[in-house]
């Protein structure tokens, strides 16, 4: 139902906004009337942070009471001033609430009230829950978000700066390469997944140079060593073993220091086997070892125009990158 709204407006043109806060909604609920939705949820441009959560909240509580608002309580002690910031009295402060947005109500009971607000000449409410009290509408409240803060002056923007980027943490991005040569076989292990070809590798494990370069990247990022100096060649329990071993040690290895990986990419260098009828096997395989979404892996494959060891099909070679996220306290 909600998608289908979206696209019917797709195709409308744009409400053009009033002089005020007031007046620019009531031209955007007037540019609904001929649709009719059953809610109408007001929001103000000036929070950039509301989450699908709050959204969700909101259309549940419209649904249950007609009018609602998200409200958080407040934590210090408010006062009324007179006109020379005199203290008036102390509001009792269990019962203040900061009120936020989205606001949600029924379209035809808010609509009604701006209609009503506008013949009057009333244009100097401040959010639509304050029109809604007006025209004798009861206003529920429903938990609001502390994150869903309203950018105002500039202190606001340097504050909510500070807290995004603590929040995205210490972002690092690293490459790996690996290169491993043919021999006998019938098959090459290639980011996980078994791939026919006349010849295999020539490696002290599986050989699988896609899987090997993202191991490489992930703890480049991490600044922890390369493949070599965790699973050295000399040791004679890693001899043919599967790489999704190694790649799944590395993972862990992010998340045993509070991070998580963001995105892998890799790029295979080879004339043969093909990559393009196996690329979204690699991608399942390497974000099923990671537990990524497959959205996060990329796997690229091109030739080196027959120049080289890969140009005369001697081997593969792959470059990878892997970005992750730390904590800042890192």
């Amino acid at each position: 139902m909600f998608n289908a709204a979206v696209s019917e407006l797709r195709h409308r043109p744009p409400a053009t906004g009033g002089a005020t806060r007031q007046a620019s909604v009531h031209a955007g609920l007037e540019a609904l009337a001929e649709q009719k939705p059953d809610i109408v949820l007001i929001h103000d441009a000036a929070r950039p942070f509301v989450t699908a959560a709050l959204i969700s909240r909101a259309i549940d509580a419209a649904a249950r009471t007609g009018a609602a608002i998200p409200a958080i309580a407040v934590t210090d002690t408010v006062k009324l001033v007179d006109g020379d910031g005199n203290v008036e009295a102390t509001p009792e402060r269990a019962r203040l609430r900061i009120a936020q947005t989205p606001q949600a109500f029924r379209f035809d009971v808010i609509l009604d009230a701006h209609r009503r607000a506008a013949r009057d000449g009333r244009d100097d409410f401040t959010d639509d829950a304050a029109i809604a009290e007006w025209a004798g509408l009861t206003v529920a409240t429903f938990e609001g978000d502390p994150a869903n803060m309203k950018l105002t002056t500039p202190e606001d923007f340097v504050r909510e700066e500070a807290r995004l980027g603590a929040a995205l943490g210490d972002i690092r991005t690293a490459s790996g390469y690996d290169v491993h040569a043919f021999g006998e076989g019938d098959h090459v292990m290639i980011c996980g997944v078994r791939v026919p070809h006349s010849k295999g590798f020539v490696a002290h494990s599986d050989g699988d140079v896609g899987l090997h370069a993202l191991v490489d990247a992930i703890l480049g990022a991490l600044a922890d060593g390369d493949i070599g100096s965790h699973f050295p060649p000399s040791d004679p329990k890693w001899k043919g073993a599967a790489s999704d071993r190694f790649l799944k040690y590395a993972v862990d290895r992010v998340a045993a220091r509070g991070g998580r990986i963001a995105h892998l990419d890799v790029t295979l260098i080879c004339e043969r086997p093909k990559v393009g009828p196996h690329r979204d096997a690699m991608r399942a395989r390497i974000a099923e070892i990671t537990g990524l979404n497959p959205s996060r892996v990329a796997v690229k494959a091109t030739t080196s125009e027959r120049l080289g060891f890969t140009g005369r099909e001697e081997g593969i070679a792959a470059v990878a990158s892997a970005t992750i996220r730390l904590p800042w306290s890192e």
